[in-house]
């Protein structure tokens, strides 16, 4: 009887999020937001600490394209060192704290919902960090096609000296792009669901939707090369048509 009694008093001094006020509200989301940020510092530090590997892991590509003896990068500024090691801090941090970050949020909205709702929100979920982390492998790893191409497209008579900031910004910036670009199909997916779109009307816009795509990626492809835009484009496409196949299986 006493554990009941236990359960039901702990279940009562949580009101439910019907009965929660606009201020309770608010609370809570900046409870969960300070948690949030306190992981991303955390993490950051830990990044800091633990810079050299993850300076070794982005700088391979390169080391892959000019061998593991000439891979030196040079700093031009006194402070320029400082500001590396605190880029990657930063962006090690918002990675390592990512995981409490999706908690929270997850936390967050659940209450809020139906059960028929968290039912599609946890494949969801789970399919966009695997699809997020597919494409930053895929960045990671076609990257060295990217560099190397650029590094032969401005002819013999240039010698490429790579500087520490300009390096990690490109090859952050492509990784980021491939991670959030993945994330497309589950767009599609979600305004098929929610009725905006018709799987006929994405078959039917199968031309414009390839233009589309392949623009986006010479347009917003940071590196600039053919491998990084093709390593881009047919995913997409790929992920388009699959949207639509599981579109029509939904509606079933």
């Amino acid at each position: 009887m006493a554990p009941r009694l236990l359960v039901r008093l702990r279940r009562s001094g949580r009101p439910s999020p019907d009965a929660m006020t606009l201020t309770e509200h608010i609370a809570e989301l900046r409870r969960r937001v300070v948690v949030a940020a306190l992981a991303v510092f955390v993490g950051g530090i830990v990044a800091f600490v633990v810079y050299q590997p993850i300076i070794d892991f982005l700088q391979h590509p390169y080391c892959q394209v000019t061998g593991p003896k000439q891979c030196t990068f040079y700093v031009t500024a006194p402070l320029q060192g400082l500001s590396v090691r605190m880029k990657v801090a930063t962006y090690g941090g918002l990675f390592l704290g990512s995981p409490v970050v999706l908690w929270e949020l997850w936390r967050f909205i659940t209450p809020g919902l139906h059960r028929n709702e968290k039912r599609y929100l946890v494949p969801f979920v789970a399919a966009s960090v695997a699809l997020f982390a597919f494409g930053v492998a895929l960045a990671y790893l076609i990257f060295p096609h990217a560099l190397q191409f650029l590094d032969t497209i401005g002819g013999p008579s240039l010698r490429q000296i790579y500087s520490p900031t300009s390096y990690l910004s490109l090859v952050l910036a492509l990784m980021a792009l491939f991670g959030v670009a993945f994330e497309f199909p589950l767009v599609l997916v979600g305004l098929e669901l929610v009725g905006l779109v018709q799987p006929r009307t994405l078959a039917h816009g199968r031309r414009w939707a390839f233009v589309i795509i392949v623009l986006g990626a010479a347009i917003f492809t940071p590196s600039g090369d053919p491998f990084s835009m093709l390593a881009l484009a047919v995913p997409l496409y790929v992920f388009y048509e699959l949207a639509i196949v599981a579109g029509r299986l939904l509606a079933r």
